[in-house]
This record gives C-alpha cells, sequence and structure tokens, in this order.
C-alpha cells in the first residue's frame, strides 16, 4: 500500500480528505474553470492546433494530476510558455492541415511524457539544477517575445505565414503598410488587452474572463464577425475527447523528438519551481522525482485524448489559491465543469473573437518577461547577464527550438566552467539588512582569493 500512495499520491489525499475542505474545493474548482475555458482556447490557437484541443488538453492533465501528481495545489494545462516551441514544430510540418496540426502536438505530447515518467523512475529530478537563473530568463525571455509576435497578426485582423520571428515581424510590418489590418478586430483585441492587463493583479477578479465575456458579447451582439470580417471561434464539437493514439510519418519524428524534449525539460523547470514555492508556503514537502512523473503521466494522458503538452502555470495556481483551493479536488471539479460546457453548450463561446484569444496570450506573454531581477543579475554577477543575453538572442533570431538547444549547451558549459575551476572565498564586510543576493551571500566589497 506505501508503494502504490508513493506513485499516486492522489490516493492518500483521497485517504485523509476532510470533508470542511469540500465547500472551498468545489467553489475554487468553479471559478478556476471560468478561467482555463478561455486560455485552454487561447493557448491551442498560438500553439497552431484547433482551439478545441486546448480543452482537451485541460481536462484531461488536470485528472491525471490529481492522481499522480505530488502537489495539492498546482494546477496544470495549456501554458504560453510552451506555445513557441509546440508551434515551431507543428507550423512547417503540419502545412495547414488542422488535423495533422493537432496530432502532431499530440506526440510531442507523448514524448514529452515518456521522458520526464522515465526521468522520474530514475530518480533525475536533480537535472533541472543545470539551468541557472540567468539561463533561464534568457530564454523565457525570448520566447515571450517570440509568442508577442506570433500573436501580433491575430491581434491587427490578418494572418501571415510564419518563417522564424524576425522574417515574421517583417513581414507584419510590410502587412501594415499593405493595408490588411482590421481595425475593428484590432479594437475588440486592444480593448480586451487592456481590461486584463488593468485586472491582472487583482487575484480576485476574474479578469481574463470578464474581458473574453465583453468582446464575445460585443462581437456577437453588434454582428460584427458578418458586418466587419471579425474573425470568431465558431461553433466547438461537442462531446468528450476520444482515446487515439497519434502518430506521423518516420520522417516528421526527428523535430517532434527534438520538440518533446524541449519541452519536457521547459516544464518540469518551471513547474518544479512553481511547485517548491508553493510546497514551502503550504508547509509541504514535494519530491521533484515525483513530480517529473506526476508532470509526465499528465503529458502522457493528454496524448492519447486529443490534447498537446502541458505544464503548471504561475498564472492559473494562484486564481485556484486566491478562491479558497484547499487540495486537487479543486482541479477535478474545474475539469468536470469544462467536460459539462462540451457536453451541453459548445457553442456558447462561437463568437468569441480571435483577436481577443490573441490579447490573452499577449497578456501571458507579458507576464513571462523578467527585468527587475535580471538588473539585480547585473550589478552583482555581469557574466551571467551576458548568458542571459546570448540565450535571449538564441531564441528570438533562431526560434524556439534551436534557441532552447542553444541555452541547454550553454547550462552544461556553465556547470562544467564551475565544476571546472577551484572555489573562491569572498572577503567583505557583513551586508547591510536587505542587501540583494543571487542565492548566495551577498557582500558589498569582494576580492576573489583565486582568479
Amino acid at each position: 500500500m506505501k508503494t502504490l500512495i508513493r506513485w499516486l499520491p492522489g490516493i492518500d489525499t483521497l485517504r485523509r480528505y476532510e470533508a470542511a475542505r469540500l465547500p472551498h474545493d468545489i467553489f475554487a474548482g468553479l471559478v478556476l474553470a471560468t478561467m482555463l475555458v478561455p486560455v485552454g482556447i487561447a493557448y491551442a490557437a498560438a500553439s497552431g492546433v484547433p482551439g478545441i484541443h486546448g480543452l482537451y488538453a485541460t481536462i484531461v492533465p488536470l485528472l491525471a494530476y490529481a492522481l499522480f501528481g505530488p502537489s495539492r495545489i498546482i494546477v496544470l494545462g495549456p501554458d504560453s510558455a510552451l506555445a513557441a516551441v509546440i508551434l515551431g514544430v507543428v507550423a512547417p510540418l503540419a502545412g495547414g492541415d488542422p488535423v495533422r496540426a493537432a496530432t502532431l502536438a499530440a506526440l510531442m505530447a507523448l514524448v514529452s511524457g515518456t521522458m520526464l515518467i522515465l526521468a522520474g523512475l530514475l530518480r533525475l529530478g536533480f537535472v533541472t539544477e543545470l539551468l541557472s537563473k540567468p539561463i533561464r530568463y534568457g530564454y523565457m525571455n525570448g520566447i515571450a517575445l517570440t509568442v508577442l509576435i506570433s500573436q501580433l497578426p491575430k491581434l491587427l485582423g490578418f494572418s501571415i505565414e510564419s518563417a522564424g520571428p524576425l522574417r515574421d515581424l517583417w513581414a507584419i510590418f510590410n502587412a501594415i503598410l499593405d493595408g490588411k489590418t482590421n481595425w475593428i478586430a484590432f479594437a475588440v483585441g486592444l480593448g480586451t488587452l487592456t481590461v486584463i492587463l488593468l485586472l491582472q493583479n487583482n487575484k480576485r477578479v476574474p479578469g481574463i474572463l470578464i474581458a473574453v465575456v465583453g468582446a464575445t458579447i460585443v462581437v456577437g451582439a453588434l454582428g460584427l464577425a458578418a458586418r466587419y470580417g471579425v474573425k470568431v471561434l465558431g461553433p466547438l464539437p461537442q462531446g468528450l475527447p476520444a482515446f487515439s493514439i497519434p502518430w506521423v510519418s518516420y520522417g516528421d519524428l526527428l523535430p517532434v523528438l527534438i520538440g518533446g524534449s524541449a519541452i519536457a525539460l521547459v516544464s518540469f523547470a518551471d513547474t518544479s519551481v512553481l511547485s517548491r514555492t508553493y510546497a514551502a508556503r503550504l508547509g509541504d514537502n514535494v519530491d521533484p522525482n515525483q513530480e517529473m512523473v506526476g508532470l509526465g503521466a499528465a503529458n502522457l494522458a493528454t496524448a492519447f485524448f486529443q490534447g498537446f503538452p502541458i505544464s503548471s502555470s504561475a498564472s492559473r495556481t494562484p486564481v485556484a489559491e486566491a478562491a479558497g483551493a484547499r487540495t486537487q479536488l479543486t482541479s477535478v471539479v474545474g475539469a468536470l465543469a469544462i467536460a459539462f460546457l462540451l457536453v451541453l453548450a459548445p457553442n456558447l463561446l462561437q463568437y468569441l473573437p480571435n483577436s481577443a484569444l490573441a490579447a490573452v496570450v499577449i497578456a501571458a506573454a507579458i507576464g513571462l518577461i523578467e527585468i527587475a531581477d535580471l538588473k539585480r543579475i547585473y550589478r552583482i554577477q555581469r557574466w551571467e547577464f551576458w548568458l542571459t543575453v546570448l540565450c535571449f538572442v538564441g531564441v528570438a533570431v533562431l526560434g524556439a527550438i534551436p534557441g532552447i538547444g542553444l541555452a541547454i549547451a550553454v547550462a552544461i558549459a556553465e556547470f562544467l566552467w564551475d565544476g571546472w575551476r577551484p572555489h573562491s572565498a569572498v572577503l567583505g564586510r557583513r551586508p547591510r539588512a536587505g542587501s540583494l543576493s543571487l542565492g548566495c551571500a551577498p557582500v558589498l566589497r569582494q576580492r576573489r582569493i583565486f582568479p
């Protein structure tokens, strides 16, 4: 029984569940579902797959992680940090075929989930420590820029053929000069983005829900889709995702394997940080290896039910916490609420404008950008700041997957360099209270004993 509980923490949570927590978890789950629906659809579109698959990639992972995940509050689902990586693989291989795009994305989830489970069973949770903060900030800022660029055409009401971040930016500029902008769609998207950004710091007000519902009502009531060509989501397929084994031709396997591997590393690096943060806050003890298994199981499950790679999110989990979540039952309630929506009211969001979905993704991408901590790194450890710049430029110029490969290479080189050079001692005065540090003892004046 102990072995079963170790690998299935959800069973232990169920055995110890307190009835007093039930109202809190149900309420938090319903609140969470109102955010997960527009976010899931938006991140699916940003990943190059039809919006319905964003809901499939929300329902299944929430249920799987509730059983396998060690954290009692972390919320999984489609993530803006992974959108650029998925799009980088899906867009050139799918050739505009939505079914093929969904299959490729599901296969990436299969690769990612398998790798994470194997790594967890082999107790390789320490591997993510190779990615130092400066390197993480570099590639995440690069991914944020890539996502922003990819969503600008949708915000402006037109489309382009993606050819890499810098070329896309040039294509967007030319399209604007050619008069392709749909100003009505842009106004709707800009209004949505403004509302989200104004309300994002208030955890008790569902800013995304308010913005998206408002945009949907305006477009539907005024007939903007028919009269002014504002592109909308359209009706969603009714029913729950069916079991399906994703497969593509052997010629597509290499980019899928590379993309899935990159996603495994990025998703676990982010999830482990968030998991440790909430574990410390709640007084829990989370095993990083079990976290790998839980995240891997969620990705594996969504791969077989028409989903795509998922991760944790620093935006969804605080919503659940603010709404009063106590356990993973919150995620289960949220998943069931979305499932009922697909079964009973699949046409509810048919007038949801694409520019509003782009606004949701852009707001999330802005949240990925880290500046304040980079200023601290620049002041204290200048050479690590330039590693950040290198990783950022790599993603922004080369694209998400080559850029992440560069970040991994830099991380390995940094690890080997730190292991080779002699440890240095630091002499200096004891710092004043409030001094800044990078996770080690801060100093005001210092000199290294070894060069």
